[in-house]
């Protein structure tokens, strides 16, 4: 998706050669236009999927998520990573455990919010070891829902994540991929061009 890969290049920040800053548009500051362009970019991928319901991991899924299910005309869920009082029973529930962060949080949703008669896109803002989506594949499992695929932001292609679910079997579709951090520059896989 050439709209992201500009964003990387101009923006996004090499931290260490696993590493890779996006904040200033899709972790923490986000940038509508180009989300818009990434949930237009996942819904054409995903449009004949017969998908009723997106399933993310808060935050950083959430826009890209918003902006699929805006296109699709499908509700957004998102799995929260801490406890709150008014959601406490009747849940689905995972271990994931963070490469970025190196912790490991309990997600959850409500039983409410999918179910058996579902078919969920799941979509996340960075696939590294997998850890994430592996998680949120669990809880559409868990509600017996059928899983489309797995729609990726940005994949660390250098790591597992991509390679071990496509190996399982599941459907990924990563919008850019990137081959390498190394030397602190951003190496995306398919044209093997170094920025």
């Amino acid at each position: 998706m050439k709209a992201l890969k500009h964003k990387i290049i101009q923006e996004g920040n090499v931290l260490s050669e696993s590493v890779l800053k996006v904040d200033s548009f899709l972790n923490h500051q986000i940038d509508p236009v180009l989300m818009q362009q990434i949930g237009e970019e996942f819904a054409s991928r995903f449009e004949n999927a017969g998908i009723t319901k997106i399933l993310t991991l808060e935050s950083s899924g959430i826009a890209p998520s918003m902006m699929t299910g805006l296109r699709l005309g499908v509700p957004a869920v998102f799995a929260r990573k801490r406890k709150s009082l008014t959601l406490i029973d009747d849940l689905y529930s995972a271990k994931v455990h963070s490469f970025t962060k190196n912790e490991t949080n309990e997600i959850s949703i409500s039983k409410d919010y999918i179910t058996s008669d579902d078919t969920v896109l799941v979509i996340d803002d960075f696939l590294a070891n997998g850890e994430a989506a592996k998680g949120l594949i669990d809880i559409v499992y868990q509600a017996g829902a059928n899983l489309a695929g797995v729609g990726i932001v940005i994949e660390k292609g250098f790591q597992s994540g991509g390679d071990s679910m496509r190996n399982e079997g599941i459907r990924v579709e990563s919008l850019v991929i990137i081959e390498s951090l190394e030397n602190g520059k951003v190496t995306f896989r398919e044209e093997k061009t170094t920025i």
